[in-house]
């Protein structure tokens, strides 16, 4: 059940993030609109990702914005298969391109079914996630590569949505804590091409849906709060 805190300025609020800015630019973004200082969101999306996140405006929002992070997400990922990055996705610096012939739409629904279900998926080296209190992400970029723990992940669903070499998007929906550049890195392995994320937008948290956010430019300072809920 979902808790609402819907008032005059506090509640919960749908945003659709732009490529190009980090999920603390958002927040900080409505923070000075609002004038607002406590905002927190319920899940990161990288820069080069777009698409639904989840706000939390004011004290009594934010202390139970935890009850949006572990709800199920869906996106819509694009996967240029062929060519790997040490990021594993098109940020990075590519560490091997593919010179053998197209994959056939037959290996990728092979795939498909491959990864479709329960299992344990690794996190990347450039990810925001914490082991033994360093972030993953200093460490990569200090040239480091340690022991990450597996952690336990659904996919409940995975649909072609268009295929041309080398380029595939899938719709995914998947469990809270599935890293999708993972799953694009270890797609690209299983068809031993290798394969990095190029797109991603989140498109769905819980039940709700991108068609219900509101896009950040197009908030008016004078009336935010009409967003909440």
């Amino acid at each position: 059940m979902v808790i609402y805190y819907n008032s005059m300025d506090s509640g919960f609020i749908l945003i659709n993030k732009p490529l190009g800015i980090s999920s603390h630019a958002v927040v900080s973004y409505l923070r000075h609109l609002a004038g607002i200082r406590k905002i927190g969101h319920a899940g990161t999306l990288d820069p080069q990702a777009s698409g639904l996140m989840i706000l939390a405006v004011g004290r009594a929002a934010t202390k139970n914005i935890s009850q949006f992070v572990k709800m199920d997400k869906e996106y819509e990922a694009e996967i240029h298969l062929g060519i790997t990055t040490d990021t594993y996705d098109r940020e990075g610096k590519i560490l091997s391109e593919y010179q053998g012939e197209k994959v056939d739409e037959s290996k990728i629904i092979l795939a498909i079914n491959n990864f479709l279900g329960e299992q344990e998926q690794q996190p990347p080296m450039y990810s925001a996630k914490k082991v033994k209190g360093q972030k993953l992400y200093n460490l990569a970029r200090q040239g480091k590569e340690i022991d990450r723990p597996k952690q336990k992940i659904t996919i409940s669903g995975l649909e072609i949505i268009d295929y041309s070499w080398p380029i595939l998007r899938l719709k995914v929906a998947c469990s809270s804590g599935t890293y999708i550049r993972t799953l694009a890195y270890d797609f690209g392995t299983f068809l031993g091409v290798g394969a990095y994320l190029s797109e991603l937008r989140r498109t769905k948290v819980g039940s709700f849906t991108i068609d219900q956010a509101v896009e950040l430019g197009k908030i008016d300072p004078s009336d935010w709060s009409t967003h909440l809920f």
